[in-house]
């Protein structure tokens, strides 16, 4: 078991363009989680930052663009609504591959921690080439 203060996080850049959502994001939980270390502790976030570009050019497999709905509820009776992944990706593209990456990750203390390392962008700029991120190519 690692210790907190051993824990030393990398920076990684991934291109999201023509990559299938659900694969996409299984992978880019198993990097903020820190499960693809050698000395991933569960109670510990050992995770790595990770900056995705292209998120407007992921792909969604079958007829996921209009069968796929989101929910979202205002507390209020009848604020129930409804939204098909192609209306949620024409508002914010960036929506719906956070929304899979938040779905994957556990239910607990870490998971606000762990998705705030995430940085989701619509085109190829991004605000980190100061941290230096190496390149990952997650295609299979």
């Amino acid at each position: 078991m690692i210790r907190k203060e051993d824990i030393c996080r990398d920076w990684f850049f991934v291109d999201a363009k023509n990559l299938v959502l659900g694969r996409l994001a299984t992978k880019i939980t198993n990097i903020l989680r820190g499960t693809n270390k050698v000395f991933y502790t569960p109670h510990l976030d050992c995770g790595d930052n990770l900056v995705v570009v292209n998120v407007d050019k992921i792909i969604l497999t079958g007829k996921k663009w209009t069968d796929k709905i989101y929910y979202s509820h205002s507390n209020y009776p009848g604020g129930l609504k409804k939204r098909t992944a192609n209306d949620l990706f024409k508002k914010n593209p960036a929506l719906i591959l956070q929304k899979a990456v938040k779905g994957m990750l556990p239910r607990n203390r870490l998971a606000g921690k762990q998705i705030l390392r995430l940085f989701l962008y619509v085109n190829e700029k991004h605000p980190h080439e100061g941290q230096k991120p190496k390149t990952l190519n997650l295609i299979d």
